[in-house]
């Protein structure tokens, strides 16, 4: 029974001992991030040009991807919808070269 007690004491104290470290953790991660700050914002404004860019660019590759990703989705559909008709298609063109073959042209 004391047994289970030691037990149960140990993990309160490792977890007691887990949230002081966590908070210790979080107090110097604030600390460096307050510390850090003015660099992170200088950074940011030397590579605002960057990110500028980056997102007009975005603004004109993006619809045109659209566009083409349109035209490939319709091309597509068109090609799967004639699939089933190439049998008949075939058949159609033999047709019609063996019309063509037996047809003579007039006579000038």
């Amino acid at each position: 029974m004391f047994g289970m007690l030691a037990l149960g004491g140990l993990i309160a104290a490792g977890l007691m001992v887990a949230a002081v470290v966590g908070v210790v953790a979080l107090v110097v991660k604030g600390v460096l991030m307050l510390v850090l700050l003015p660099l992170r914002l200088a950074a940011g404004l030397i590579f605002l040009p960057f990110r500028l860019l980056g997102f007009l660019l975005t603004l004109v590759v993006v619809p045109v991807i659209g566009i083409l990703a349109l035209v490939a989705a319709v091309a597509g559909g068109v090609f799967l919808l004639a699939l089933p008709l190439l049998p008949l298609a075939a058949i159609a063109f033999v047709v019609w070269l063996i019309a063509r073959g037996r047809t003579h042209p007039a006579a000038a």
